[in-house]
């Protein structure tokens, strides 16, 4: 009984996983590939063919792959990530009132952008 719940949380991590990484196929700003390796790691654990699925798609299986061979992430992506991020900070400090979120926030940002600069690309 135990087991069958921890496997359907699993699987529901996963479809929740792959509905954001859908969305953010459509709507600018939300990521796709990390909601993609999310969905593959649950599917690991809980669904194999899902996760076969999704290491072989064409469009996506490759940064899935290149992420869990290499930690590797494609230049391309890095620099949108930045744009992103750097977007959403300057519009932070329009319009949020508190402090903390006008310059927590692009601090955290920056933390994330440091990290992703320093992960490897792929061949």
């Amino acid at each position: 009984m135990v087991q069958q719940a921890r496997l359907l949380l699993w699987r529901a991590l996963a479809v929740c996983a792959l509905a954001l990484g859908m969305v953010g196929v459509v709507v600018p700003g939300l990521p796709t590939v990390p909601f993609l390796l999310l969905a593959a790691w649950a599917g690991a654990k809980s669904w194999p063919a899902l996760e076969r699925w999704l290491v072989e798609h064409p469009r996506w299986g490759d940064a899935i792959r290149q992420w869990r061979e290499k930690r590797a992430i494609p230049r391309r992506a890095k620099w949108a990530a930045n744009a992103m991020m750097l977007a959403s900070a300057i519009i932070l400090q329009f319009t949020a009132e508190s402090a903390w979120l006008r310059f927590g926030v692009p601090a955290l940002l920056l933390v994330v952008a440091t990290w992703h600069w320093t992960r490897p690309e792929p061949d």
